[in-house]
């Protein structure tokens, strides 16, 4: 099998995938990630809206309407959800080897 050449994600790109499951603006964005990494993962605004830039020009999110004029909304393409589903199972197969190799 041939490894998509967007893998592995960054920590960034993953968590910013992840938060868009469900559409959101930026500074929802940076919220869920804090919360999603039980805050490990701090996004400044600038970082975060470099990846969302290049986000959009791989299509793997879209910015949708929004009754709020004043912010953007984007949420994750069927192609983001594909590449975050890949990236998942990698790291749940490195975890699988690791524990096995660990003898955990």
């Amino acid at each position: 099998m041939n490894r998509d050449k967007n893998l592995p994600l960054t920590e960034t790109t993953y968590y910013i995938l992840l938060a868009l499951l469900e559409p959101a603006h930026g500074y929802m964005i940076m919220q869920k990630i804090e919360e999603l990494s039980n805050n490990q993962v701090r996004l400044a605004a600038g970082t975060l809206y470099g990846a969302i830039e290049n986000l959009m020009k791989l299509k793997f999110i879209i910015p949708v309407e929004s009754e709020d004029k004043r912010r953007k909304v984007y949420e994750i393409t069927k192609k983001g959800k594909s590449v975050l589903r890949l990236d998942f199972e990698r790291m749940k197969h490195m975890i699988e080897i690791t524990k096995e190799n660990l003898n955990e």
